[in-house]
C-alpha cells in the first residue's frame, strides 16, 4: 500500500513529516512525501492514504494550503483515506480546513474543563480506547462532533481527553475514511527528551499504528 505525506511550509518545525512517514512505513506503507504543488488530483488518486502531519498554527497553515480543499476532499469523497495528526486534524475540521468529518475542531488548551492550558511542549495522559496512556502533546485540536454523531455506523472516538473530549476519532467520510488525532502518538523519543520531558515506557506508537488501522479499516 501507498502512503503520500505532505511536507512543506504546513509541517513545520522539521521532523514533523518525517516521523509521520517512518510511522507509516513501519507499519508496512510505502511513503512518498510531497508539498502542496504536487498535491494534484492525480497525485492524490495513487495513495492508498493521505498523511497530513502536525505543524505549526492554523491560520498560516490554511492560507497555505486552502488551494488544495477540493482536491482533498474529492479525494476522500471517492474513497481516499485521510491521516490528520495535531494540526492536521485542526485541517480536517470546518473552520477553516477541509470538513472532512461531522462536526469541527476547537483549541483543546484552555478549553472548558481541560487539563491544560499550555500550548507549549507537555506529557497529557489520554484514555486511549480505554487505558490511560501518556502522550506528547503541543497545542492539539480538541474533535466536537456534531449531535449523535458519535452513534453513526463507522464513527470511532478512539481517545479522549482527562475531561473527557474527544482527542482522537475514526469516521467514514463519503466512500472514504478519516482518522485525526489531537496528540502525537508518532513521536519518537527525541521528541520527548528535547523537549526535557519523561519518556513514557512503552512509547505510545502503537496508539499510532492502531490510527492507521482505522483509516485502512
Amino acid at each position: 500500500m501507498r502512503a503520500l505525506v505532505y511536507r512543506g511550509r504546513a509541517a513545520r518545525p522539521a521532523g514533523c513529516a518525517e516521523a509521520v512517514g517512518a510511522l507509516l512505513e513501519r507499519h508496512g506503507l510505502e511513503v512518498r512525501f510531497v508539498g502542496r504543488r504536487g498535491l494534484t488530483p492525480a497525485a492524490l488518486a495513487g495513495a492508498d492514504v493521505y498523511a497530513q502531519p502536525g505543524g505549526g498554527t492554523l491560520a498560516p497553515a490554511w492560507r497555505h494550503l486552502r488551494g488544495r480543499r477540493s482536491a482533498i476532499r474529492d479525494y476522500v469523497a471517492g474513497g481516499g483515506r485521510y491521516l490528520g495528526f495535531c494540526l492536521g486534524g485542526y485541517l480536517a475540521g470546518a473552520t477553516p480546513g477541509f470538513a472532512l468529518f461531522p462536526g469541527d475542531t476547537d483549541r483543546y488548551a484552555g478549553s472548558p474543563g481541560a487539563a491544560t492550558a499550555d500550548t507549549g511542549d507537555l506529557v497529557l495522559p489520554v484514555s486511549w480506547r480505554g487505558r490511560r496512556r501518556p502522550v506528547f502533546f503541543q497545542d492539539g485540536p480538541l474533535f466536537l462532533l456534531d449531535p449523535g454523531a458519535d452513534t453513526r455506523p463507522g464513527v470511532e472516538i478512539l481517545a479522549r481527553y482527562p475531561e473527557g473530549g474527544v482527542a482522537a476519532l475514526a469516521c467514514p467520510s463519503g466512500a472514504g475514511r478519516v482518522a485525526v488525532a489531537g496528540p502525537h502518538p508518532e513521536a519518537g523519543p527525541d521528541w520527548f527528551a528535547d523537549a526535557g520531558l519523561p519518556v513514557p515506557d512503552p512509547l505510545p506508537t502503537d496508539l499510532g499504528h492502531d490510527l492507521i488501522d482505522e483509516v485502512l479499516a
